[in-house]
Parts: C-alpha cells; sequence; structure tokens
C-alpha cells in the first residue's frame, strides 16, 4: 500500500498529488477510517463518501464544469 496520507499536511501537499496518485490515496483515506471505526464503532457510510468527493475536489485537471475564465 502506498503512504501518501502521512505526507499531506494541507490542501497545496494534496494538489502535488497527480490525478494517478488520488485512487492510492483514497484507498488509504478509507482503510485508515475503517480502522478507526473497527476500535471506536460508528457509521462508515458518510464517511467513506466523502473521501472520493474530497478527493475530486482537489483534482487539478479540468472538468466539464472547471469556469473557463
Amino acid at each position: 500500500m502506498t503512504n501518501y496520507l502521512n505526507s499531506i499536511n494541507s490542501p497545496a501537499d494534496l494538489k502535488k498529488l497527480s490525478v494517478e496518485q488520488l485512487p492510492d490515496l483514497a484507498e488509504e483515506i478509507r482503510q485508515a477510517l475503517l480502522n478507526r471505526l473497527m476500535v471506536t464503532g460508528g457509521h462508515a457510510g458518510p464517511n467513506l463518501g466523502m473521501v472520493e468527493a474530497t478527493a475530486g475536489s482537489h483534482n487539478p485537471e479540468p472538468t466539464l464544469h472547471s469556469p473557463c475564465c
């Protein structure tokens, strides 16, 4: 498994990752959430859904919905 999570301290660090690295980071975050939930209990669904939403919001690649100006 990768180890991106320990090297991210700010949004700027996240933006340094390539688009190809984001799925590995998302997997790392999901695993960390599940490991924590096994200890503390709780609901995983909302947290897991936010993993992709957060990674996507920091995607450096333009999308069809990006402002053009």
